[in-house]
């Protein structure tokens, strides 16, 4: 087996055992209700028995989108059901008791960005949420220049940036698991 083919299976262990433990972490917690809409998500918004206020739309950068009679609604940082109740609130101007349903049709504002030596660098979508592992099997794996115990996540913006360091072989032999955080939009995984 050469080098390249066990570290993709290994990847792929891993990949596995994390969706395990997270599936069974978002169970215990509750999580899929919880998800937090970013901009680039797209939301449908319908009002019963109301054919013009069915719509789908997909948040601007600045985390807003425009809804009819409701006027400019906040929708990043809040849940479905925040946004929910706040149309409703607005609605009731205009419609007696409006009954509003909001889903989550395309989770697209939240990424993850895999760079440097790895076989498929770019832009991965989290649905909902990946660790560094999988992250780079997202990435295709590493290639075999890859420095493995010097990838680093860069996370936050501007003067707020920090970095945390993934050390493949402690994570792959079962120790520091630790540093196989769950990434958050906006993450950059280098691969050096």
């Amino acid at each position: 087996m050469t080098l390249q083919l066990r570290r993709i299976v290994v990847c792929l262990m891993a990949l596995v055992a994390g969706a395990i433990l997270q599936s069974q972490h978002a169970q215990a917690q509750g999580a899929p209700g919880d998800y937090k809409l970013l901009a680039g998500d797209k939301i449908q918004v319908s009002v019963w028995k109301e054919i013009d206020l069915q719509r789908v739309v997909i948040i601007r950068p600045d985390g807003k989108f425009s809804f009819p009679l409701t006027g400019e609604v906040q929708a990043a940082g809040r849940s479905a059901d925040d946004i929910r109740v706040d149309i409703e609130a607005r609605l009731r101007k205009y419609i007696p008791e409006p009954v509003v349903t909001v889903t989550v049709e395309d989770v697209g504002g939240s990424r993850v960005y895999v760079i440097g030596q790895v076989n498929k660098p770019g832009v991965f979508a989290m649905n909902p949420r990946v660790n560094v592992l999988q992250a780079l099997t997202l990435a295709a794996g590493t290639t075999p220049f890859a420095k493995l115990d010097d990838i680093i996540v860069i996370r936050g913006t501007g003067a707020a940036q920090t970095t945390l360091p993934f050390r493949y072989s402690q994570v792959t032999a079962g120790k520091a698991l630790n540093q196989n955080i769950l990434l958050e939009s906006g993450d950059v995984v280098v691969v050096p």
